[in-house]
């Protein structure tokens, strides 16, 4: 199953970010991802560890603690993503096939430039480039 933490990062991010100055709750963000506040916390919480939100304590809500355009999405990735966590190698395979003893080392290679790739397209994006796509 595909994780998709980063997704819900960046819709958080984005609706803050929309909306300075408010006090947007997790309840709030919660309603327009449509999961459980829980699960928007423990996001926030990487988010918040990362530095990239900030909060006051006895005070609801949360802030950006940067300006969207100097947060980019790769930095908001290796906030919420495991390490090399994108693409998995089946392990164990068959070493007495031709294929079986092989694949993993192939595969490592490719999924390596692909993770590149990935990260090189994150690091050109920032939050601020989803905000102008969201409110062109």
């Amino acid at each position: 199953m595909v994780n998709s933490r980063l997704a819900v990062a960046i819709h958080i991010l984005s609706l803050i970010a929309a909306n300075p100055g408010k006090q947007i709750t997790s309840d709030y963000i919660a309603g327009s991802v449509n999961t459980n506040p829980v699960v928007i916390r423990r996001i926030m919480s990487m988010l918040k560890k990362a530095g990239i939100l900030k909060t006051r304590a006895g005070v609801a809500g949360t802030a950006l603690a940067r300006n969207p355009t100097d947060i980019s999405l790769l930095e908001v990735h290796k906030a919420v993503q495991a390490q090399d966590e994108l693409f998995a190698i089946h392990e164990q395979p068959n070493p007495n096939c031709p294929i079986g003893k092989n694949i993993q080392s192939t595969l490592e290679g490719v999924f390596f430039d692909a993770q590149r790739a990935l990260e090189n397209e994150l690091a050109n994006k920032s939050v601020e480039d989803i905000l102008q796509h969201l409110f062109p």
